[in-house]
Protein backbone atom coordinates (compact mmCIF):
# COMPACT_ATOMS: atom_id res chain seq x y z
CA UNK A 1 0.00 0.00 0.00
CA UNK A 2 3.01 2.15 0.47
CA UNK A 3 4.02 4.25 -2.22
CA UNK A 4 6.83 6.20 -0.46
CA UNK A 5 10.76 4.95 -0.25
CA UNK A 6 11.47 5.03 3.15
CA UNK A 7 13.56 7.90 3.17
CA UNK A 8 10.47 10.38 2.24
CA UNK A 9 8.90 12.15 4.35
CA UNK A 10 5.23 12.66 3.58
CA UNK A 11 3.37 16.15 5.24
CA UNK A 12 -0.76 15.56 5.03
CA UNK A 13 -3.54 17.69 5.86
CA UNK A 14 -6.66 16.11 6.61
CA UNK A 15 -9.62 18.74 6.67
CA UNK A 16 -12.15 17.70 9.51
CA UNK A 17 -11.19 15.54 12.62
CA UNK A 18 -14.65 13.48 12.60
CA UNK A 19 -14.67 9.29 11.94
CA UNK A 20 -13.49 10.05 8.39
CA UNK A 21 -10.77 12.47 9.14
CA UNK A 22 -9.44 10.23 11.75
CA UNK A 23 -9.66 7.21 10.37
CA UNK A 24 -7.56 9.07 7.40
CA UNK A 25 -4.95 10.13 9.90
CA UNK A 26 -5.11 6.87 11.62
CA UNK A 27 -4.39 4.69 8.42
CA UNK A 28 -1.38 7.30 7.13
CA UNK A 29 0.43 7.12 10.60
CA UNK A 30 0.30 3.56 10.36
CA UNK A 31 3.52 4.08 8.17
CA UNK A 32 6.68 5.80 10.18
CA UNK A 33 7.36 8.24 7.58
CA UNK A 34 3.94 10.03 7.36
CA UNK A 35 2.84 13.31 9.97
CA UNK A 36 -1.05 14.40 9.47
CA UNK A 37 -1.97 17.79 10.64
CA UNK A 38 -6.01 17.22 11.55
CA UNK A 39 -7.62 20.75 11.03
CA UNK A 40 -11.25 21.21 12.19
CA UNK A 41 -13.17 24.31 11.74
CA UNK A 42 -14.53 23.99 15.67
CA UNK A 43 -11.93 23.87 18.72
CA UNK A 44 -13.30 20.48 19.46
CA UNK A 45 -12.44 16.88 17.37
CA UNK A 46 -14.64 14.14 16.77
CA UNK A 47 -17.36 15.74 14.30
CA UNK A 48 -20.59 13.70 14.47
CA UNK A 49 -19.63 11.24 16.82
CA UNK A 50 -19.55 14.56 19.59
CA UNK A 51 -22.12 16.61 17.90
CA UNK A 52 -24.32 13.84 16.10
CA UNK A 53 -24.92 10.47 18.03
CA UNK A 54 -27.91 10.67 20.43
CA UNK A 55 -26.60 11.67 23.85
CA UNK A 56 -28.21 9.04 25.37
CA UNK A 57 -26.36 6.35 23.09
CA UNK A 58 -23.22 6.04 25.89
CA UNK A 59 -21.74 2.96 23.86
CA UNK A 60 -21.50 4.60 20.25
CA UNK A 61 -20.34 7.10 21.77
CA UNK A 62 -17.90 5.61 23.37
CA UNK A 63 -15.94 5.37 19.85
CA UNK A 64 -14.74 8.68 20.28
CA UNK A 65 -12.30 6.99 23.04
CA UNK A 66 -10.99 5.37 19.91
CA UNK A 67 -10.61 8.61 18.07
CA UNK A 68 -8.58 10.08 20.67
CA UNK A 69 -5.69 7.83 20.38
CA UNK A 70 -5.33 8.93 17.25
CA UNK A 71 -4.94 12.78 18.00
CA UNK A 72 -2.65 11.83 20.73
CA UNK A 73 -0.33 10.18 18.14
CA UNK A 74 3.35 11.91 17.85
CA UNK A 75 3.04 12.48 14.47
CA UNK A 76 -0.77 14.08 14.53
CA UNK A 77 -1.68 17.55 15.42
CA UNK A 78 -5.09 19.20 16.24
CA UNK A 79 -5.48 22.05 14.60
CA UNK A 80 -8.42 23.35 15.70
CA UNK A 81 -11.02 26.82 15.10
CA UNK A 82 -9.35 27.02 11.89
CA UNK A 83 -11.85 27.06 8.79
CA UNK A 84 -10.80 25.77 5.70
CA UNK A 85 -12.19 28.39 3.17
CA UNK A 86 -11.35 31.53 5.36
CA UNK A 87 -8.37 31.15 7.14
CA UNK A 88 -6.78 28.77 4.95
CA UNK A 89 -6.84 28.20 1.14
CA UNK A 90 -6.52 25.67 -1.51
CA UNK A 91 -3.36 26.88 -2.25
CA UNK A 92 -2.20 27.24 1.30
CA UNK A 93 -3.01 23.92 1.64
CA UNK A 94 -0.53 23.14 -1.66
CA UNK A 95 2.66 24.90 0.04
CA UNK A 96 2.58 23.36 2.82
CA UNK A 97 1.51 19.93 2.34
CA UNK A 98 2.75 17.32 -0.25
CA UNK A 99 -1.25 16.00 -0.24
CA UNK A 100 -4.42 16.78 2.03
CA UNK A 101 -7.61 15.07 2.48
CA UNK A 102 -11.30 16.66 2.24
CA UNK A 103 -13.12 14.70 5.42
CA UNK A 104 -15.59 17.74 6.21
CA UNK A 105 -18.55 15.74 6.25
CA UNK A 106 -22.21 16.68 4.79
CA UNK A 107 -24.12 18.47 7.33
CA UNK A 108 -26.49 20.32 5.40
CA UNK A 109 -30.45 19.47 6.23
CA UNK A 110 -32.91 18.43 3.07
CA UNK A 111 -36.16 20.76 3.25
CA UNK A 112 -39.17 19.54 2.90
CA UNK A 113 -39.97 22.14 0.04
CA UNK A 114 -43.95 22.86 0.99
CA UNK A 115 -45.45 25.66 2.30
CA UNK A 116 -44.96 27.15 6.10
CA UNK A 117 -41.44 25.37 6.18
CA UNK A 118 -39.99 28.77 7.41
CA UNK A 119 -42.60 29.43 9.88
CA UNK A 120 -41.15 29.88 13.86
CA UNK A 121 -41.46 26.32 15.22
CA UNK A 122 -40.11 24.39 12.09
CA UNK A 123 -36.87 23.47 12.07
CA UNK A 124 -34.41 21.12 10.45
CA UNK A 125 -33.30 17.48 12.38
CA UNK A 126 -29.68 19.33 11.97
CA UNK A 127 -30.76 22.15 14.19
CA UNK A 128 -32.06 20.03 16.75
CA UNK A 129 -29.74 17.51 16.91
CA UNK A 130 -27.18 20.22 17.10
CA UNK A 131 -28.89 22.13 20.20
CA UNK A 132 -29.21 19.56 22.65
CA UNK A 133 -25.35 18.04 21.63
CA UNK A 134 -24.50 21.39 22.42
CA UNK A 135 -22.77 22.27 19.20
CA UNK A 136 -21.65 25.83 19.67
CA UNK A 137 -22.89 26.91 16.31
CA UNK A 138 -25.87 26.86 17.73
CA UNK A 139 -27.98 29.41 20.10
CA UNK A 140 -28.84 27.66 23.76
CA UNK A 141 -31.65 29.67 23.69
CA UNK A 142 -32.93 29.10 20.27
CA UNK A 143 -35.57 26.12 21.17
CA UNK A 144 -38.23 26.25 24.55
CA UNK A 145 -40.20 23.33 23.61
CA UNK A 146 -43.01 25.44 24.51
CA UNK A 147 -44.92 22.89 22.12
CA UNK A 148 -47.60 20.35 23.47
CA UNK A 149 -47.72 18.29 20.05
CA UNK A 150 -44.85 17.95 17.71
CA UNK A 151 -44.08 16.42 13.77
CA UNK A 152 -41.13 15.04 13.62
CA UNK A 153 -41.21 13.63 9.63
CA UNK A 154 -38.70 11.15 8.69
CA UNK A 155 -37.86 7.72 9.89
CA UNK A 156 -34.59 7.29 10.38
CA UNK A 157 -32.76 6.71 13.11
CA UNK A 158 -32.21 10.29 13.61
CA UNK A 159 -36.13 11.07 13.89
CA UNK A 160 -36.23 8.23 15.99
CA UNK A 161 -33.43 9.39 18.16
CA UNK A 162 -34.91 12.98 18.37
CA UNK A 163 -38.81 11.24 19.60
CA UNK A 164 -36.82 8.97 22.24
CA UNK A 165 -35.00 12.37 23.39
CA UNK A 166 -38.05 14.32 23.63
CA UNK A 167 -39.81 11.68 25.30
CA UNK A 168 -37.49 11.17 28.23
CA UNK A 169 -37.40 12.90 31.37
CA UNK A 170 -34.48 15.46 31.79
CA UNK A 171 -33.80 12.96 35.11
CA UNK A 172 -33.31 9.92 32.76
CA UNK A 173 -31.28 12.72 30.68
CA UNK A 174 -28.97 13.57 33.43
CA UNK A 175 -26.56 11.28 32.86
CA UNK A 176 -25.74 12.19 29.47
CA UNK A 177 -23.29 15.19 28.06
CA UNK A 178 -26.13 17.20 27.31
CA UNK A 179 -25.20 20.97 28.31
CA UNK A 180 -27.51 22.00 31.63
CA UNK A 181 -29.07 24.56 29.58
CA UNK A 182 -30.97 21.98 27.23
CA UNK A 183 -31.76 19.60 30.33
CA UNK A 184 -33.15 23.07 31.87
CA UNK A 185 -35.59 22.98 28.73
CA UNK A 186 -36.39 19.23 28.45
CA UNK A 187 -37.33 19.51 32.16
CA UNK A 188 -39.80 22.43 31.40
CA UNK A 189 -41.25 20.96 28.47
CA UNK A 190 -45.40 20.28 28.31
CA UNK A 191 -44.93 17.91 25.38
CA UNK A 192 -47.86 15.63 25.49
CA UNK A 193 -47.97 13.85 21.68
CA UNK A 194 -45.30 13.06 19.90
CA UNK A 195 -45.77 12.13 15.69
CA UNK A 196 -43.54 10.32 14.11
CA UNK A 197 -44.20 10.16 10.24
CA UNK A 198 -43.17 8.14 7.08
CA UNK A 199 -44.44 9.18 3.68
CA UNK A 200 -44.22 5.30 2.86
CA UNK A 201 -44.90 2.28 4.19
CA UNK A 202 -43.20 0.90 7.36
CA UNK A 203 -41.31 -1.38 4.90
CA UNK A 204 -39.58 1.39 3.47
CA UNK A 205 -38.09 2.99 6.78
CA UNK A 206 -34.52 3.07 7.71
CA UNK A 207 -34.40 2.96 11.01
CA UNK A 208 -32.88 -0.18 12.70
CA UNK A 209 -34.93 -2.32 15.17
CA UNK A 210 -32.93 -1.82 18.15
CA UNK A 211 -33.56 2.31 17.45
CA UNK A 212 -37.66 1.59 17.14
CA UNK A 213 -37.49 -0.80 19.86
CA UNK A 214 -36.02 1.44 22.48
CA UNK A 215 -39.25 3.44 21.86
CA UNK A 216 -41.26 0.60 23.24
CA UNK A 217 -38.80 0.98 26.47
CA UNK A 218 -39.70 4.25 27.73
CA UNK A 219 -40.71 4.73 30.73
CA UNK A 220 -42.55 8.17 30.35
CA UNK A 221 -44.30 7.63 27.08
CA UNK A 222 -46.84 5.11 25.27
CA UNK A 223 -46.34 3.91 21.85
CA UNK A 224 -49.59 4.54 19.50
CA UNK A 225 -49.52 2.22 15.85
CA UNK A 226 -52.61 2.21 13.95
CA UNK A 227 -53.55 -1.10 12.63
CA UNK A 228 -54.06 0.19 8.97
CA UNK A 229 -51.30 1.95 8.77
CA UNK A 230 -49.52 -1.38 8.18
CA UNK A 231 -50.77 -2.79 5.80
CA UNK A 232 -48.73 -4.63 3.10
CA UNK A 233 -49.17 -4.53 -0.66
CA UNK A 234 -47.47 -6.24 -3.33
CA UNK A 235 -44.65 -3.72 -3.64
CA UNK A 236 -43.83 -3.10 -0.23
CA UNK A 237 -44.05 -6.95 0.39
CA UNK A 238 -41.43 -7.95 -2.08
CA UNK A 239 -39.50 -4.94 -0.11
CA UNK A 240 -39.61 -7.01 2.94
CA UNK A 241 -38.94 -10.46 1.56
CA UNK A 242 -35.24 -8.84 0.72
CA UNK A 243 -34.85 -6.87 3.98
CA UNK A 244 -34.94 -8.89 7.74
CA UNK A 245 -34.36 -5.43 9.12
CA UNK A 246 -37.63 -4.31 7.49
CA UNK A 247 -39.40 -7.71 8.28
CA UNK A 248 -37.99 -7.38 12.16
CA UNK A 249 -39.33 -3.87 11.96
CA UNK A 250 -42.95 -4.67 10.90
CA UNK A 251 -42.97 -7.37 13.62
CA UNK A 252 -42.46 -4.52 16.33
CA UNK A 253 -44.71 -2.21 14.92
CA UNK A 254 -47.63 -5.01 14.61
CA UNK A 255 -47.13 -5.69 18.25
CA UNK A 256 -47.52 -2.61 19.43
CA UNK A 257 -50.65 -2.16 17.18
CA UNK A 258 -52.09 -4.01 19.51
CA UNK A 259 -51.21 -3.12 22.49
CA UNK A 260 -53.51 -0.82 24.89
CA UNK A 261 -51.83 2.82 25.90
CA UNK A 262 -51.26 2.79 29.90
CA UNK A 263 -51.55 6.18 30.08
CA UNK A 264 -48.23 7.50 30.38
CA UNK A 265 -47.58 10.97 30.52
CA UNK A 266 -46.86 11.31 26.60
CA UNK A 267 -47.71 9.32 23.70
CA UNK A 268 -45.78 8.60 20.61
CA UNK A 269 -47.66 7.96 17.29
CA UNK A 270 -45.92 6.19 14.75
CA UNK A 271 -47.68 7.28 11.76
CA UNK A 272 -46.98 5.89 8.12
CA UNK A 273 -47.74 6.24 4.47
CA UNK A 274 -48.55 10.09 5.10
CA UNK A 275 -46.92 13.09 3.54
CA UNK A 276 -46.71 16.84 4.38
CA UNK A 277 -47.91 18.74 1.88
CA UNK A 278 -48.48 21.96 4.13
CA UNK A 279 -47.58 23.34 7.67
CA UNK A 280 -49.90 25.90 8.89
CA UNK A 281 -49.99 29.09 10.75
CA UNK A 282 -49.87 33.14 10.71
CA UNK A 283 -46.23 33.84 12.12
CA UNK A 284 -45.97 30.13 14.64
CA UNK A 285 -46.97 26.82 13.49
CA UNK A 286 -50.12 25.58 14.71
CA UNK A 287 -50.54 22.34 12.27
CA UNK A 288 -49.37 20.46 9.43
CA UNK A 289 -51.56 19.03 6.83
CA UNK A 290 -50.52 15.75 5.89
CA UNK A 291 -52.00 13.30 2.60
CA UNK A 292 -52.42 9.93 1.87
CA UNK A 293 -52.35 7.86 -0.50
CA UNK A 294 -54.79 8.54 -3.82
CA UNK A 295 -58.39 8.96 -2.64
CA UNK A 296 -57.61 9.05 1.43
CA UNK A 297 -58.12 12.73 1.48
CA UNK A 298 -55.46 15.00 3.76
CA UNK A 299 -55.07 14.74 7.81
CA UNK A 300 -54.60 17.87 9.75
CA UNK A 301 -52.50 17.45 12.84
CA UNK A 302 -52.62 20.34 15.41
CA UNK A 303 -48.84 20.21 16.27
CA UNK A 304 -46.47 23.21 17.55
CA UNK A 305 -43.91 22.48 15.89
CA UNK A 306 -42.22 20.46 13.15
CA UNK A 307 -38.87 19.03 12.72
CA UNK A 308 -37.76 17.41 9.40
CA UNK A 309 -35.51 14.61 9.50
CA UNK A 310 -35.34 13.45 5.88
CA UNK A 311 -31.56 13.59 5.38
CA UNK A 312 -28.12 15.18 4.98
CA UNK A 313 -26.46 16.30 2.08
CA UNK A 314 -23.02 18.13 1.58
CA UNK A 315 -21.90 21.60 0.60
CA UNK A 316 -19.17 23.27 -1.62
CA UNK A 317 -15.87 23.86 -0.69
CA UNK A 318 -14.30 26.85 -1.44
CA UNK A 319 -12.12 26.05 -4.85
CA UNK A 320 -12.83 22.65 -5.08
CA UNK A 321 -15.06 20.83 -7.96
CA UNK A 322 -18.78 19.83 -6.33
CA UNK A 323 -21.48 17.79 -8.10
CA UNK A 324 -24.37 19.48 -6.45
CA UNK A 325 -26.88 16.90 -7.79
CA UNK A 326 -25.36 14.18 -5.03
CA UNK A 327 -23.67 16.85 -2.70
CA UNK A 328 -20.64 14.94 -3.12
CA UNK A 329 -17.16 16.14 -4.50
CA UNK A 330 -16.84 14.12 -7.85
CA UNK A 331 -14.06 10.98 -6.74
CA UNK A 332 -12.25 8.39 -8.53
CA UNK A 333 -11.67 5.94 -4.75
CA UNK A 334 -10.84 9.22 -2.77
CA UNK A 335 -8.88 10.63 -5.72
CA UNK A 336 -10.97 14.14 -6.20
CA UNK A 337 -11.95 14.40 -10.03
CA UNK A 338 -11.43 18.21 -11.82
CA UNK A 339 -13.23 17.88 -15.00
CA UNK A 340 -12.98 14.25 -14.71
CA UNK A 341 -8.98 13.94 -14.24
CA UNK A 342 -8.14 13.36 -10.67
CA UNK A 343 -6.19 16.55 -9.56
CA UNK A 344 -2.75 16.62 -8.06
CA UNK A 345 -2.33 15.80 -4.15
CA UNK A 346 -6.12 16.50 -3.84
CA UNK A 347 -8.22 13.40 -2.26
CA UNK A 348 -11.33 13.02 -0.15
CA UNK A 349 -13.07 10.78 1.86
CA UNK A 350 -16.22 9.92 4.12
CA UNK A 351 -19.37 11.61 3.41
CA UNK A 352 -18.56 14.47 1.36
CA UNK A 353 -17.07 11.90 -0.81
CA UNK A 354 -19.43 9.18 -0.92
CA UNK A 355 -22.82 10.67 0.31
CA UNK A 356 -24.31 10.64 3.83
CA UNK A 357 -24.74 6.64 3.95
CA UNK A 358 -23.47 3.95 6.05
CA UNK A 359 -23.12 3.75 10.13
CA UNK A 360 -19.59 5.08 11.73
CA UNK A 361 -17.39 1.97 10.88
CA UNK A 362 -18.27 2.81 7.39
CA UNK A 363 -16.07 5.58 7.48
CA UNK A 364 -12.96 3.14 8.31
CA UNK A 365 -13.45 1.60 5.02
CA UNK A 366 -13.79 4.61 3.16
CA UNK A 367 -10.94 6.31 4.45
CA UNK A 368 -8.62 3.38 3.64
CA UNK A 369 -9.58 3.17 0.06
CA UNK A 370 -8.71 7.11 -0.17
CA UNK A 371 -5.35 6.42 2.00
CA UNK A 372 -4.15 3.68 0.11
CA UNK A 373 -4.94 5.90 -3.53
CA UNK A 374 -2.84 8.73 -1.47
CA UNK A 375 0.28 6.54 -1.04
CA UNK A 376 0.05 4.90 -4.53
CA UNK A 377 0.74 8.68 -6.22
CA UNK A 378 3.90 8.19 -4.51
CA UNK A 379 6.55 11.37 -4.78
CA UNK A 380 7.58 10.30 -8.33
CA UNK A 381 3.82 11.14 -9.57
CA UNK A 382 3.30 14.62 -7.53
CA UNK A 383 4.66 17.77 -6.72
CA UNK A 384 5.93 18.47 -3.25
CA UNK A 385 5.34 21.34 -0.89
CA UNK A 386 7.06 24.09 -1.55
CA UNK A 387 7.07 25.14 2.59
CA UNK A 388 8.38 21.89 4.48
CA UNK A 389 8.78 23.78 7.76
CA UNK A 390 6.04 21.98 10.23
CA UNK A 391 5.63 25.12 12.54
CA UNK A 392 5.45 27.41 9.09
CA UNK A 393 1.55 26.86 8.95
CA UNK A 394 1.09 27.68 12.65
CA UNK A 395 3.17 31.12 11.92
CA UNK A 396 1.09 31.68 8.51
CA UNK A 397 -2.37 31.42 10.86
CA UNK A 398 -0.69 33.38 13.79
CA UNK A 399 -0.05 36.29 10.47
CA UNK A 400 -3.91 36.19 9.99
CA UNK A 401 -4.76 36.31 13.83
CA UNK A 402 -6.29 32.84 14.13
CA UNK A 403 -6.36 31.62 17.21
CA UNK A 404 -5.42 28.15 16.92
CA UNK A 405 -6.84 25.36 19.34
CA UNK A 406 -3.97 22.49 19.60
CA UNK A 407 -4.04 18.86 21.68
CA UNK A 408 -3.39 21.25 24.82
CA UNK A 409 -6.28 23.16 24.39
CA UNK A 410 -8.50 20.54 23.22
CA UNK A 411 -7.02 18.65 26.67
CA UNK A 412 -8.24 21.47 28.92
CA UNK A 413 -11.43 22.22 27.42
CA UNK A 414 -11.83 18.09 27.79
CA UNK A 415 -10.51 18.22 31.45
CA UNK A 416 -13.14 21.76 32.24
CA UNK A 417 -16.36 19.14 30.38
CA UNK A 418 -15.08 15.98 32.83
CA UNK A 419 -15.09 18.15 35.87
CA UNK A 420 -18.41 19.64 34.98
CA UNK A 421 -20.03 16.33 34.76
CA UNK A 422 -18.92 15.40 38.04
CA UNK A 423 -21.20 17.96 40.11
CA UNK A 424 -24.21 16.07 38.11
CA UNK A 425 -22.92 12.41 37.74
CA UNK A 426 -22.30 12.61 34.16
CA UNK A 427 -18.43 11.34 32.42
CA UNK A 428 -18.65 15.28 31.32
CA UNK A 429 -20.93 18.19 30.48
CA UNK A 430 -20.07 19.78 27.29
CA UNK A 431 -19.40 23.44 27.32
CA UNK A 432 -21.80 24.23 24.16
CA UNK A 433 -20.60 28.27 23.40
CA UNK A 434 -17.99 29.11 21.49
CA UNK A 435 -16.57 31.45 23.57
CA UNK A 436 -16.32 29.49 26.48
CA UNK A 437 -14.23 26.73 24.62
CA UNK A 438 -11.67 29.06 22.83
CA UNK A 439 -11.13 30.47 26.96
CA UNK A 440 -11.13 27.19 28.22
CA UNK A 441 -8.30 26.49 25.39
CA UNK A 442 -6.62 29.45 25.72
CA UNK A 443 -6.07 28.86 29.50
CA UNK A 444 -4.74 25.35 28.83
CA UNK A 445 -2.06 26.15 26.49
CA UNK A 446 -1.12 29.41 28.37
CA UNK A 447 -0.55 26.50 31.05
CA UNK A 448 3.32 25.94 31.96
CA UNK A 449 3.84 21.73 30.25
Amino acid sequence: MNGLDKVDELRVAVIGSGPAGLYAASALTDLDNVSVDVIDRLPTPFGLVRYGVAPDHFKIKSVADTLRKVLQRDRVRFLGNVTFGVDLSIADLHQHYDAFVVANGAALDRRLGVPGEDLSGSFSATDFVAWYSGHPDTAIERFSLAARAVAVIGVGNVAVDIVRILAKTAAELRATDMPDTVLDVLAASQLEDLHLIGRRGPAYAKFTTKELRELGELTNADVIVDPDDLVVDDEARAVLDGSPNARRNLEVLEAWAQREPSGRPRRIHLRFGLSPVEITGAREVDGIVLTGRAGSGNTVLPVQMVLRAIGYRGSAVPGLPFDDERGVIPNDAGRILRDGVPSDREYVAGWIKRGPTGVIGTNKGDATETVRSLLEDGPGRRARASERRPDAILDLLRSRSVHVVDQRGWDAIDRNEIARGLARDAERVKIAELHLLLAAALQGQNESP
